[in-house]
């Protein structure tokens, strides 16, 4: 198993060197810069596990590289600084922070949210991100969990009827493919389908689009292929 990439940024070298040290005898492996230059041209290239960031820089805000960090990734960030302010800590965990620690920290105490953090983060990605998990489906913020038998839109969760699952997940399940009406029917209610059936699937999918906040005229999930039956993109 590959040990958990470490970024520290902290300008105060003994600071920055300890850190190191602590994790280093964690088995982590680090990455230590002591500017936000530095450390955001190693992110052009790298992803770390996580990112320990001092607030004050001699060159740049440890807000600027969090905040540059989650335009386009999204593992854990630990912010370290040394005014003991509640509108510090407010503006890093707005702009995407993880957890905040105010200095002088113990180490110990440190090495503890770190791990912490690795192991949310990691649970996070394995278990409700799985694109292998054939239980669970997720897309373009709507995730259907046929193992549990839930369902979250934009992570707040659909309170959904049977019926109204299992109409989701076939259509989730055979995404980009048009679901014929008689094909649906029998996959819900393991019956032949019957044009006096239409209705029925016509009223579940209207309650989904309701509170899935969908439209039929511009919809942003469940489309209506007229005349043959409904897909999701």
């Amino acid at each position: 198993m590959t040990e958990a990439k470490i970024l520290v940024v902290d300008d105060e070298k003994e600071i920055a060197d300890l850190i190191e040290l602590y994790l280093t005898n964690e088995a982590y492996e680090v990455y230590k810069f002591y500017n936000g230059s530095d450390a955001l041209a190693w992110l052009e290239e790298e992803t770390p596990d996580l990112a320990v960031l001092d607030v004050m820089l001699p060159d740049m805000s440890g807000f600027t590289i969090c905040q540059k960090i989650r335009e386009t990734q999204n593992f854990p960030i630990i912010m370290l600084t040394a005014k003991d302010e509640e509108i510090d800590k407010i503006t890093g965990l707005t702009l995407g922070a993880d957890d905040y620690m105010t200095k002088p920290f113990r180490p110990l105490e440190l090495i503890a949210r770190v791990k912490a953090q690795l192991r949310r983060f990691t649970k996070y990605n394995t278990a409700s991100l799985r694109e292998d998990d054939p239980d669970c489906i997720s897309i373009s913020g709507l995730v259907i969990n046929k193992r549990d038998h839930t369902c979250t839109l934009d992570e707040k969760p659909l309170s959904l009827t049977p019926t109204e699952f299992a109409i989701l997940w076939s259509l989730c399940k055979n995404r980009g493919e048009v679901v014929s009406s008689d094909r649906l029917f029998y996959d819900v209610w393991g019956e032949k389908y019957y044009s006096s059936n239409n209705n029925t699937i016509m009223v579940h999918i209207r309650h989904l689009r309701e509170k899935m906040h969908d439209s039929s005229e511009k919809p942003r999930y469940i489309k209506t292929v007229w005349g043959v039956g409904y897909k999701i993109e």
